[in-house]
């Protein structure tokens, strides 16, 4: 395992390290405290050591096996979890500081910990990011000791570069992607100049860049990757990236070819993303042991040749881009 430094936080981090949405179950799937604390295990076993939760995964399921298998643990484990998503509607007149405080208590509660190392809004709306005294909040909360270190989830590049003026911001965590480039730009050079970290959510485009999905892939119901294509339950670009699925799946046909040979094309995505050294760590989910596998080998395998990478770019610019890059 690699690791490299987690912003203005100094935290060593893992460069592939584990995002837990699904740990335990496939979306929309019952949650399996024994599947998720085997997958939690496994990973820190294999050298990960920042693990990635909200409040809001499995309703609150999430936080609790992250909580007990760190504390079994001798190994230093950094958490991070989430809050606001729970606020409904999910407005911006719901981010009241009493609110706020109410879900990082309840999050020490379920996890078991004295401290929080990262607590993230969870993409909030545009609005709270003008709202100074929110940011305020999580000061004194750090000062009284019940977080380290305050980070915000956003959906949009400008949600990021605002969010980075706040001092006491040392994360921004963002999707970033084969298919949604846009974060390298601008963005990425004003977290280096502001020594912010930056972790990578949804760098598999959930699951298109496997290459495993065809059109008669089928997602259960509950699954985002079903009723969220078009945004009907929350941002349309947390599912697939924010690409058409038909698109998407032509594009990935083209990818393949790049790499004659390899079923599974998930650990070459993650190698993508790690060619950036702004990058502070990647959390891909697994709802399997050989998801987490998988993850992992991408530093194990011969690094992307100059033409795979421009070949990954040329399908970016001629088949994605105009979908998706100045929408977040």
């Amino acid at each position: 395992m690699n690791y490299r430094t987690l912003g203005k936080t100094n935290f060593s981090v893992s460069e592939i390290s584990l995002g837990t949405w699904q740990v335990g179950g496939k979306w929309g799937d019952p949650f399996s405290d024994k599947v998720a604390e085997g997958i939690l295990h496994a990973a820190i076993d294999a050298g990960v050591n920042f693990i990635d939760t909200a409040d809001v995964y499995s309703a609150g399921l999430s936080e609790e096996a992250v909580g007990r298998v760190v504390r079994s643990r001798s190994e230093r484990i950094y958490v991070a979890t989430k809050c606001g998503r729970q606020i409904t509607p999910h407005l911006n007149e719901g981010y009241t500081e009493q609110a706020l405080r109410t879900y990082v208590e309840d999050s020490l509660r379920r996890t078991g910990l004295e401290t929080l190392d990262l607590i993230q809004l969870h993409c909030p709306p545009t609005e709270v990011y003008y709202r100074p005294e929110i940011f305020g909040l999580f000061e004194r909360l750090r000062e009284e000791g019940k977080i380290r270190h305050l980070g915000v989830s956003v959906e949009k590049v400008e949600e990021a570069l605002k969010g980075m003026q706040y001092d006491n911001v040392t994360t921004v965590q963002i999707i970033f992607n084969v298919f949604r480039q846009r974060p390298s730009e601008l963005f990425f050079a004003e977290a280096r100049a502001r020594n912010v970290g930056v972790i990578v959510r949804v760098p598999l485009a959930s699951g298109l860049l496997t290459g495993k999905f065809s059109p008669t892939s089928t997602f259960g119901a509950e699954d985002h990757r079903n009723f969220n294509r078009e945004g009907a339950g929350f941002d349309k670009g947390e599912t697939f990236s924010g690409v058409n699925y038909d698109l998407g799946l032509a594009a990935m046909e083209k990818m393949k070819a790049l790499f004659p040979g390899e079923a599974n094309l998930a650990p070459r995505a993650l190698q993508w993303i790690l060619r950036f050294p702004e990058v502070s760590c990647i959390i891909p989910g697994a709802s399997k042991i050989q998801h987490l596998h998988s993850n992992l080998s991408a530093p194990e395998l011969p690094p992307l040749t100059e033409a795979q990478v421009n070949g990954m770019n040329t399908i970016y610019e001629e088949m994605i881009k105009e979908n998706v890059h100045q929408l977040w």
